[in-house]
């Protein structure tokens, strides 16, 4: 009830300050629990992940740090977040998962590369849909990438691929785990390509500091200059 109410509540207000929000291929979800999986792009794009793939209810992972504050720790633990320590994940952060995805009633979403200032993706989320025995949902998201361009009123797009299945006696070594990212990789290439064929994502962070870098080398260079 909790989660169906907050959800309600978050699409009003994404809708409010950023307007309605284009939800591509939602007939490849499919009716059972499943993994979205997608590279992690901005803090706010889980938040358009499920409400994009609403009715299905999902499961969160969610920094232990934050469940330290009461009032946050309601928040999270009746939108169905779960604490992970991302310094010793340790085995609960793949069984937790793994149980909530068997019993039917929670998908969940996982971002291979674990943060949004890295391209790299770990093998987590196939090691969950392996022992779940449920599909990996490619998934991209492409919008305003910080709060504040969430009021430009950009159009956001959410798009989901075609199921990944992994097989139980998939063997899940280096070169499996390759095969399995080639296999993402592509589809979320695909994905991009489909919404916008010039697309090409650039951390805000990172485009931050090199703004910041270039600023302060045209101050340098005009300083020794002027000397």
């Amino acid at each position: 009830m909790f989660y169906s109410f907050m959800r309600a509540i978050v699409r009003l207000i994404l809708w409010l300050i950023n307007g309605r929000p284009h939800y591509l291929h939602k007939d490849r979800l499919p009716k059972g629990t499943y993994i979205l999986v997608g590279p992690h792009r901005t803090w706010f794009d889980p938040i358009y992940y499920a409400v994009g793939a609403a009715p299905r209810k999902f499961s969160f992972m969610a920094k232990k740090e934050l469940f330290k504050n009461p009032i946050i720790r309601f928040i999270l633990v009746h939108a169905n977040a779960y604490p992970v320590d991302r310094d010793n994940p340790g085995p609960s952060a793949i069984k937790t998962p793994v149980k909530l995805l068997k019993a039917g009633e929670l998908s969940t979403i996982i971002f291979p590369s674990g943060t949004r200032h890295s391209s790299e993706m770990k093998g987590g989320a196939i090691v969950i849909a392996k022992l779940a025995g449920v599909p990996l949902i490619p998934t991209v998201y492409q919008g305003p990438l910080t709060f504040r361009a969430l009021f430009s009123r950009r159009t956001t797009t959410v798009s989901f691929g075609d199921p990944i299945m992994i097989d139980r006696k998939f063997k899940l070594d280096e070169a499996g785990q390759q095969q399995v990212d080639a296999k993402l990789q592509a589809a979320f290439d695909a994905l991009d390509q489909e919404i916008d064929p010039h697309f090409h994502y650039v951390d805000p962070n990172q485009k931050e500091q090199a703004a910041y870098q270039a600023k302060i080398a045209a101050e340098t260079k005009a300083e020794t200059k002027h000397h």
